[in-house]
């Protein structure tokens, strides 16, 4: 039986250690079993991969590994999802919700996968995009989420959200996220966002140190588009970020448009792979916190 993945794309930040040298374990691995493996140039000569330009790894490439945290495969995403090509991440960050394999089992995972022994996930992206009072656009997709921050420090932002064409909420504060089931799990969390399962398809709004405590998070059908406008109080400037990325600036003349993605993303996992086993490792959860032990079943 002829394997699915004949050409593997790494993507990673060589310059660390703790990415490099999993990595070139990783490459000898794979070309030892006659895969292809691929590279942008300063990642191939470190490892002895084969040379390709970042922006074609995608058409060269039937499956792309990064090595890295979840910022690693947030840029590893944006470069599969152009040619939807499967996406496996070897967790070397911190808490690595999207980079679910570890080291020590990187090989034999990777192994299992390439195999065809692998669980598929298919993750909802979200469109973002900025139209000016002159009708120009800027627009980018995010696996993660869509912010819109203050331009400057010190002062609050004065916006409305509107859902699906309906007045929702006017609110002051540093701004707001508008994420992914994925992305529920990133900055959408660390503001007190709900966890949202990545089977679902939906939207997750959320006030960034909202200036009034009524101002809470709500979850949406994904098909119900956001609409974020600036409301002209004096300088009232903004920007907007997509999975970390600037789109660009937000002025009280601009509307910003969040909308689900006609497109998708295709993450790989070994066999076993369990969303809530990762969010107790994570986050500690079945700890009993007057023991130290785990209080859930074995």
């Amino acid at each position: 039986m002829s394997k699915p993945f004949k050409s593997v794309a790494m993507i990673g930040r060589i310059a660390d250690l703790r990415v490099a040298e999993p990595m070139a374990s990783l490459t000898l691995h794979l070309s030892a079993a006659g895969i292809r493996v691929i590279a942008n140039p300063a990642i191939a000569a470190a490892i002895s991969a084969e040379a390709i330009d970042e922006a074609e790894l995608a058409d060269a490439a039937d499956l792309m590994i990064a090595i890295g945290g979840d910022g690693t495969m947030l840029h590893a995403a944006r470069l599969a999802r152009a040619k939807d090509i499967p996406l496996l991440g070897v967790n070397r960050g911190r808490l690595g919700f999207l980079a679910d394999v570890t080291p020590r089992e990187m090989l034999q995972s990777v192994d299992l996968v390439l195999d065809g022994n692998y669980v598929k996930d298919s993750r909802m992206l979200i469109t973002a995009c900025i139209t000016a009072m002159d009708g120009t656009q800027q627009s980018a997709t995010a696996l993660n989420d869509v912010v819109l921050h203050r331009h400057e420090t010190g002062r609050m932002l004065d916006f409305e959200t509107h859902i699906a064409g309906r007045y929702v909420n006017a609110h002051a504060g540093d701004g707001l996220i508008v994420a992914t089931p994925t992305g529920s799990t990133a900055y959408a969390l660390s503001c007190g966002g709900p966890i949202i399962d990545p089977m679902l398809d939906a939207i997750v709004v959320v006030p960034v140190c909202p200036h009034t405590l009524s101002d809470r998070p709500i979850v949406l059908p994904a098909d119900l588009d956001v609409r974020l406008m600036l409301l002209d109080h004096g300088d009232n400037s903004a920007e907007v970020t997509v999975d970390g990325c600037k789109l660009g600036a937000l002025t009280t003349q601009d509307r910003l448009t969040i909308r689900r993605s006609e497109s998708r993303i295709t993450l790989l996992h070994p066999p076993g792979h369990d969303f809530y086993e990762i969010l107790r490792s994570k986050l500690h959860w079945g700890r009993d916190s007057r023991f130290g032990a785990s209080s859930g079943a074995p």
